[in-house]
């Protein structure tokens, strides 16, 4: 089975490291089977990818793309705990997605749509997930998306 660096790459993307926590937490914590994965905004190397609100400066597509950006930051900080072995992701059991939107913005279940088309292209059909998708009124570093995620994981 391949890792899940090699998976990412199979699909065009490339695996960011592990973005720095902006606050006092951990990338991940792990109960048992289950790993929490702590919230991860759309930026890479530091910089906000896309910085403002969806429904203003961006559409629903770069939404989207805002949100696969959130999804392949949590894919690093799940390869760093299970050690790049995909064997070990039984699936994604949860997430939850968090949109910086603008007044009258309401397509925000299917900008979070970005992260969980991801997961489920990695993982199968097994990782269609429970979901809640939330437009706010902002976001860390003015960021567009924010995701979060919990995985079952095998030892």
């Amino acid at each position: 089975m391949p890792t899940i660096t090699e998976a990412v790459a199979a699909r065009g993307f490339t695996l960011p490291a592990i973005p720095q926590p902006r606050g006092t937490f951990r990338p991940w914590s792990r109960l048992n089977n289950q790993l929490f994965l702590a919230g991860q905004i759309c930026e890479r190397d530091g910089e906000v990818l896309y910085p403002g609100k969806v429904g203003a400066e961006f559409d629903l597509e770069t939404g989207k793309l805002a949100a696969q950006a959130c999804a392949l930051n949590l894919l690093a900080s799940l390869s760093d705990a299970v050690e790049g072995d995909m064997s070990r992701v039984v699936r994604c059991v949860r997430m939850n997605g968090f949109v910086n939107v603008a007044p009258g913005f309401h397509d925000v279940p299917l900008v979070i749509n970005g992260a969980s088309e991801l997961f489920i292209d990695l993982f199968g059909e097994e990782s269609r997930h429970a979901r809640t998708a939330v437009g706010v009124a902002t976001l860390p570093g003015n960021a567009a998306v924010e995701v979060e995620a919990i995985f079952e994981i095998r030892d």
